[in-house]
């Protein structure tokens, strides 16, 4: 979630985490991307916690939603079969 949460932020970020705990890390800033403030990587993280599973939620949605109209004989939706794993 660090790195997603630094992309939000500067999607042009060039940097390395070593680490995955932000108060344990140590981000190497590279290129002269200007380093970010770890409060400002804090207030990102829920953000990207909140899209990450509104994602997942969409997902899950689809797939049953694939499952219903498979079992209904109905075609499914682009977005609906590529959530089928074979």
């Amino acid at each position: 979630m660090i790195v997603e949460a630094i992309k939000k932020i500067n999607p042009n970020a060039q940097f390395v985490i070593r680490g995955n705990d932000l108060d344990t890390c140590k981000i190497e800033w590279h290129n002269g991307t200007t380093p970010i403030p770890k409060a400002d990587i804090e207030a990102m993280m829920p953000i990207v916690e909140a899209e990450y599973k509104e994602k997942e939620t969409a997902r899950e949605n689809l797939k049953a939603s694939a499952k219903a109209k498979l079992i209904a004989g109905q075609p499914l939706t682009e977005e609906e079969a590529d959530t089928i794993v074979l």
